[in-house]
């Protein structure tokens, strides 16, 4: 089992958002977050991973807070640098190898995706950074060997029951379903006394008569929709109060509501058209399904295999 981490690691970790500068701070990214048998991880590596992330919490977060997104934003990372250790002492142990053009293909798709193929604009990059050619490609090696070891250490063939597919189908239906829904138009009158519920009348009077309901919100309704004919889309049973969701889906398409007074204020609701609620069958989506429980069942057997590398090493973080 991997060990607390200790005060000494936490009062690093918790150091201010805003960077040392000068020889401290070299003392501090040269200083060891932890050793993993027989290999060092330094604080420098952690600061790698975890710079850029942490400059966009500073922009987001401020004081404590800050300090608290940071601390376990650097814990992750020691945890993620610990356990890819492992896996590469455990590829070195058994004397694997990766070809070195599995490695260049790597880093020219790297180059590819991050500078256009500009492998000027790589270099200089690389040389602000103070990064060689040299660490960058064991950079890559190693995401490479982490990478093909996790993937191996589970079965290449990973059967789902069909009666699991069955029961993930049963118990989740409700993400494979579409609400019933209506598309639907209101107008909104201010109360103001008596006038208020007299207008609605007329205006509902007018939709009665065969005037179009959309102008009419236009000229007459009193929120925020009425830029848009009182067009308030497809909406489902939850995006409304409850008695305005009684109304609207009591009506036919073409349907108009009586006025109905809610909070101050005259409403007509007009459903233009209407979906019933839908479900998918499980035919559908069972590919997607079993995809998916294929995924769990391979992160599980992952973590296995990780929680066995780390029972059987030293570990000590600092």
């Amino acid at each position: 089992m991997i060990p607390r981490f200790s005060a000494v690691l936490l009062s690093l970790l918790l150091a201010a958002a805003v960077p040392q500068r000068g020889l401290a701070e070299e003392q501090v990214l040269n200083g060891i977050a932890a050793v993993v048998n027989t290999d060092v991880i330094t604080f420098a590596q952690v600061q790698e991973m975890v710079g850029s992330r942490e400059e966009t919490l500073a922009k987001t977060y401020q004081g404590q807070e800050l300090a608290d997104k940071v601390k376990d934003l650097r814990m992750q990372a020691v945890q993620i640098l610990i356990d890819n250790q492992l896996i590469i002492q455990e590829f070195t142990k058994n004397k694997y190898s990766i070809p070195d053009y599995v490695v260049e293909e790597q880093v020219q798709s790297r180059i590819k995706e991050q500078f256009g193929g500009d492998r000027a604009a790589f270099l200089r990059t690389m040389q602000a950074q103070g990064m060689t050619m040299a660490k960058f490609r064991e950079m890559i090696r190693d995401e490479v060997i982490v990478q093909a070891m996790r993937q191996q250490s589970v079965e290449d063939h990973t059967i789902i029951a069909p009666l699991k597919i069955q029961e993930y189908y049963e118990q989740h239906v409700a993400d494979y379903s579409t609400p019933e829904q209506v598309h639907l138009r209101m107008i909104v009158i201010k109360k103001n006394g008596e006038t208020g519920r007299q207008m609605a009348e007329e205006v509902r009077q007018k939709v009665l008569g065969g005037a179009e309901f959309d102008k009419l919100a236009s000229m007459y309704s009193e929120d925020p929709t009425q830029n848009n004919g009182g067009d308030w889309g497809w909406i489902d049973r939850k995006m409304l109060n409850e008695q305005l969701t009684k109304i609207a889906f009591s009506l036919k398409p073409g349907d108009v509501s009586e006025v109905t007074e809610v909070a101050g204020s005259y409403y007509l609701l007009y459903v233009e058209a209407k979906k019933n609620e839908t479900v998918k069958a499980l035919a559908e989506v069972h590919d997607a399904i079993e995809d998916k429980l294929v995924e769990e069942q391979r992160q599980k057997a992952q973590e296995k295999w990780i929680n066995g590398l780390r029972q059987k090493a030293f570990i000590k973080i600092y």
